[in-house]
């Protein structure tokens, strides 16, 4: 199971209203836990990865545990009506560049068409490109430079004009 069919099954549990959900296949679990507060309105995700055992089977397994949380301010897009918000489709770390001695992908004030890269995001050891699905102008960066980014989280606001 990839990244992105996870990200799906998260979704797709948060709209259903399903307060758990467990999923078994070959070596991977998976736990996704929705708790929702009336009173903050958070829900939380625990994604359960796989167990890793050395060979000989020495050391205990591993379990490592990652926990969600939606954020229940308004969308940025709602504060700049007429930007679009270019948001992380994954979790991980966000980089500007693809090396510290590189420039920047993309600049305040530089223009963007469909297809172009804006940042790279580091997950499990894997640097992902996002590119632009969208044309326009770039009007703020939302994050910082190697800073941790969770799912749907707001990266650029973008002008379409």
């Amino acid at each position: 199971m990839d990244l992105k069919e996870i990200q799906n099954l998260i979704k797709f549990v948060a709209k259903s209203g399903a307060t758990e959900v467990k999923l078994e296949m070959n070596d991977v679990k998976i736990t996704i836990k929705t708790v929702e507060d009336h009173a903050k309105g958070e829900t939380t995700y625990i994604q359960q990865m796989p167990q890793m055992v050395p060979q000989g089977g020495a050391l205990p397994p591993v379990t490592k545990n990652t926990e969600i949380q939606e954020d229940t301010k308004p969308p940025v897009e709602a504060k700049n009506s007429k930007y679009i918000t270019v948001n992380s489709p994954i979790i991980g770390t966000f980089y500007r560049k693809s090396s510290p001695d590189t420039p920047s992908f993309v600049e305040v004030g530089d223009s963007i068409k469909d297809g172009d890269v804006l940042c790279i995001i580091e997950a499990m050891k894997l640097f992902n490109e996002i590119e632009s699905e969208i044309t326009g102008k770039i009007v703020k960066v939302l994050v910082d430079d190697a800073t941790p980014v969770e799912f749907d989280q707001p990266l650029f606001l973008v002008d379409p004009s």
